[in-house]
């Protein structure tokens, strides 16, 4: 048994049986990852895949019942590498993050300046996804850390932490009647308008549809997208009231915007640090994460990590 042998399996799952996209994705050639596979099988005993001639279909009952055991394996050899690599350099390395759109543009740009002038030698990846593209990415392993308000608390194989609470805003040009309102805007006001607002499920959207939904109001959304600065921009346009979230706004940068407070009107959001369950962190990505959540210590987080069940965590 090789961990060659384990990743084959292991991508075979992820790329959906196609062999040609695991051999891309393990450099090798197709032949040889159906000899690795099928080796392992012989010195198991057991089939794992289903098969269709020469094609591989899905998993059988057996191959279900090893498919975490593997992962959990080649899970554990690359936590060994990478505390090693923590003892061997301890300022030098990589670190991948995971964000949504408006966490990357609003919340994270102080502490990404900060962590890059405490650790100079690391190198780090931002990626930017919906919240189950960033869920995705925690699972494979391409991400270290995620940073997401939905979905991530979804996913019994990620520590999720909350990191803090938001709330909407209602965004309006100049002059917009809502503006001459001596009470606080309504649902039922609101739903007077266009809306233009996030995509589902980003930035609390579903929060927004519920709230609507329990005053049995349909709201016209005119115009969806993932980031704010997009819908501000065809606010300004005059073609619908936004609703954004409140850290994505600044009073002098929207100079053309008028702000009103929803936060009576929705639910109250929570941004979450995700992590996947079982995985070595290096020194520097317990660093990020206390930059980016203080009450988030080294500590606190390795406790978590260490929770015997999702639940726990």
């Amino acid at each position: 048994m090789n961990f060659q042998q384990l990743r084959s399996v292991r991508e075979t799952v992820r790329c959906g049986f196609n062999l040609t996209e695991v051999a891309l994705m393990l450099h090798t050639s197709q032949p040889g990852v159906s000899r690795q596979i099928r080796e392992l099988e012989e010195e198991l005993g057991v089939d794992i895949f289903v098969r269709a001639g020469k094609r591989l279909t899905g998993l059988t009952p057996p191959g279900k019942d090893l498919l975490p055991i593997v992962e959990r394996l080649l899970l554990d050899a690359e936590n060994l590498k990478r505390a090693g690599q923590d003892y061997s350099t301890q300022m030098e390395g990589q670190l991948s993050v995971a964000a949504t759109h408006s966490q990357a543009r609003y919340a994270l740009p102080h502490v990404v300046k900060d962590f890059r002038d405490k650790f100079p030698k690391v190198t780090l990846h931002l990626h930017q996804g919906s919240p189950k593209q960033v869920a995705a990415m925690l699972l494979s392993g391409e991400a270290d850390i995620g940073v997401a308000t939905e979905a991530l608390a979804d996913y019994a194989q990620l520590v999720t932490l909350p990191c803090y609470r938001w709330t909407h805003s209602i965004v309006v040009p100049p002059g917009h009647p809502l503006l001459d309102q001596q009470e606080p805007v309504t649902l039922q006001q609101l739903a007077q308008y266009p809306i233009i607002t996030y995509e589902l499920g980003y930035t609390g959207r579903s929060h927004i549809d519920n709230a609507f939904a329990a005053h049995d109001l349909q709201p016209e959304v005119v115009l969806t997208a993932m980031d704010a600065d997009v819908i501000k921009t065809y606010v300004e346009l005059g073609m619908g009231v936004g609703i954004v979230a409140s850290v994505a706004l600044d009073a002098d940068r929207d100079k053309n915007l008028r702000i009103l407070d929803a936060g009576h009107l929705f639910q109250v959001n929570v941004t979450r640090l995700g992590l996947r369950r079982g995985a070595w962190l290096r020194g520097y990505a317990y660093s990020f994460i206390e930059t980016f959540v203080p009450t988030l210590t080294r500590e606190v987080v390795a406790q978590t990590l260490a929770s015997a069940s999702p639940l726990e965590a």
